[in-house]
């Protein structure tokens, strides 16, 4: 697995990094904590588990930075991240940006514009991909915001994406909800992706003129069309177990995949692909032993760090 160094900036860049609060310190919070720490900016971190919390609540949080305030929402989508945007609407003030960076859907974000709009704070989504590996490897942006807002956030995106180009590692999709937008046909991919990388494992695991599956896989990494971080990924799972014995064929999904599909319903853009790695899924919850959804389970539980059923 590639490694990267941290992103190295000039001493006028760093002038103008801001320090930051993070709620949410969760498997991917906590690292981006590290990350941004390493990488010479100033992080509060809030979390509801004092164990890992630097403060003892938002009201905290927002004493302890200096304003105008950035502070960046890792939590779950739905009603915690609600929870949390309203309670900073209280604590924060005229002048401060708020970044949700978690899976929200693309709807809400409007909705979370418009209350702290009302109060003068200012508001940005961003879609975030990495997984549990971008401590090391940095993580994926997909910004949707004003420019304004985008620029003066920018030094702690550079903080965040991998090095090398910025194009590469980080896109300003377009105005509020088009970040999540952008994260949400990613992991409608990455369904599609998944599911072909578990249909040909299961393929090649039953037929008898192939010996050594692992092998296959891992001899697909250079040099091939089908060469992925996903496939690395396939094989780091399959080098701990290559028979994928420990593992029922249990996938759940976190909700982007259907979201997607029902945007290709919305505007008649077909998606057989993505439709039936999502209906496979659900299989899988009704007692399929399939070695196709093993592989996908072993490759959520490789990147993201979700949970597995085991055999």
């Amino acid at each position: 697995m590639t490694r990267h160094s941290w992103p190295q900036r000039d001493d006028e860049q760093k002038k103008e990094i801001m320090e930051i609060g993070l709620v949410g310190l969760g498997k991917m919070g906590n690292n981006m904590r590290a990350r941004l720490r390493n990488a010479g900016i100033d992080v509060v971190g809030y979390d509801a588990n004092p164990a890992v919390s630097d403060v003892a609540d938002l009201g905290a949080l927002a004493k302890a930075l200096t304003g105008p305030r950035l502070v960046w929402v890792m939590v779950p989508h739905g009603k915690i991240t609600d929870d949390v945007i309203n309670d900073l609407a209280e604590v924060l003030e005229p002048g401060d940006l708020v970044i949700d960076g978690g899976n929200s859907k693309w709807l809400d974000d409007e909705v979370h514009a418009k209350l702290l709009d009302a109060k003068g704070i200012r508001y940005m989504d961003v879609g975030v991909s990495g997984g549990v590996w971008g401590l090391d490897n940095g993580y994926g942006l997909m910004v949707g915001g004003d420019a304004a807002d985008v620029e003066r956030a920018m030094p702690v995106f550079d903080a965040l994406r991998p090095e090398g180009p910025r194009e590469a590692g980080f896109s300003h999709a377009g105005p509020i909800g088009a970040g999540h937008y952008a994260k949400m046909v990613h992991n409608g991919i990455e369904y599609a992706i998944m599911q072909a990388y578990g249909e040909g494992y299961e393929l090649l695991e039953a037929k008898d003129l192939i010996k050594d599956v692992p092998a296959v896989f891992a001899g697909w990494q250079r040099g091939t069309v089908v060469r992925s971080w996903l496939l690395d990924l396939m094989v780091l799972a399959l080098n701990e177990d290559p028979k994928l014995t420990e593992l029922e064929g249990y996938v759940e999904d976190s909700g982007e995949g259907r979201w997607t599909l029902e945007e290709g319903i919305e505007l008649a853009v077909p998606m057989p692909a993505l439709s039936a790695s999502i209906f496979a899924r659900f299989v899988s919850r009704q007692g399929s032993a399939s070695p196709t959804m093993k592989a996908v389970a072993a490759l959520r539980n490789q990147f993201g760090g979700h949970a597995v059923k085991k055999s």
